[in-house]
């Protein structure tokens, strides 16, 4: 059950970015992102525990906050940024979200990282110039994307932080569904003023179905629920094994290139992001995203 959760969350996840490029192919990227939160929205509706905590109305802002730096922006980032890069590219830049995860919870604790986190943060860090060092020099507008990616990246972290507490305190399916709702009302207008600029393309329309209601719905439930079952740490394996995905079916389904410097850096990036948490876990209180409280199955 536990590797089948976790097999399920990393091809999820590691699928998105695939989805996104089938999508750009017809709707202009608000278009997409527009789309992508309102089906994730209506997935984690029909999880009974994700409607029935009640959020205090202290609470909000930062709901607010979370809704923008984990939903609204970087989901609106990373499709504009895939109108020049690969999603091959932009899954192992997406990779590096435990690194920024730990580096901003490094500098809002005001901690000194630990050694074994330092040495991640290091690691992870020259995988993604390594990353992206190809493809930099290919062009300017790839440069912007990769740009682009890694503004979006920084946002997940900085969510990711302003997230812990929220869970802490409602669990996180609840969380997510309120900030992917106040996401909802930020893009909708943005991604209803692009449609006349977007073509209808079936193709584009069904890649929607799995990338909001599984990637930015169900693969929070079985994240959550392998979490539940296995902890917190074996269930972010997960999350490491993301960019593999992204690789593979970048390559395998769209033929794209991936040079041989870059798959080095997705490497040590996933090796960076396992020594970062270990050492996260050590030093400092766990600011990544995670779930301790018990299994959540969707009804």
């Amino acid at each position: 059950m536990e590797w089948s959760l976790l097999a399920a969350a990393a091809a999820i996840w590691g699928s998105s970015f695939l989805w996104i490029e089938y999508g750009l192919e017809s709707f202009r990227p608000p278009v997409v992102t527009t789309a992508r939160i309102a089906l994730g929205a209506l997935a984690l509706a029909m999880v009974p525990v994700a409607r029935r905590t009640r959020i205090d109305r202290s609470d909000w802002p930062r709901v607010v906050v979370l809704a923008l730096t984990w939903m609204a922006i970087p989901l609106m980032l990373f499709p504009v940024a895939q109108r020049w890069i690969d999603s091959s590219l932009a899954g192992m830049l997406n990779g590096a979200v435990p690194l920024t995860t730990a580096f901003v919870g490094v500098v809002a604790l005001r901690a000194l990282p630990g050694r074994v986190q330092l040495f991640g943060l290091a690691v992870g860090f020259s995988g993604v110039v390594c990353i992206t060092w190809p493809s930099i020099q290919d062009a300017d507008a790839t440069a912007l994307g990769v740009g682009l990616c890694a503004i979006a990246v920084t946002l997940y972290g900085i969510g990711a932080n302003v997230a812990v507490p929220l869970q802490q305190r409602y669990g996180a399916l609840p969380v997510l569904l309120r900030a992917l709702l106040v996401a909802l009302a930020l893009v909708t207008p943005i991604g209803v003023a692009a449609l006349p600029g977007s073509e209808w393309g079936g193709g584009s329309a069904a890649a929607m179905l799995p990338l909001g209601l599984l990637g930015t719905g169900w693969a929070y439930v079985a994240f959550v629920t392998l979490s539940g079952r296995a902890g917190a740490t074996r269930g972010a394996v997960a999350i490491y094994f993301t960019p593999v995905v992204a690789i593979v079916l970048g390559v395998v389904v769209r033929d794209e290139h991936v040079a041989a410097v870059s798959l080095v850096g997705a490497g040590l990036v996933i090796l960076g992001a396992w020594l970062t948490s270990r050492g996260e876990a050590s030093r400092i209180p766990d600011t990544r995203i995670t779930e301790a409280e018990p299994a959540v199955v969707p009804g």
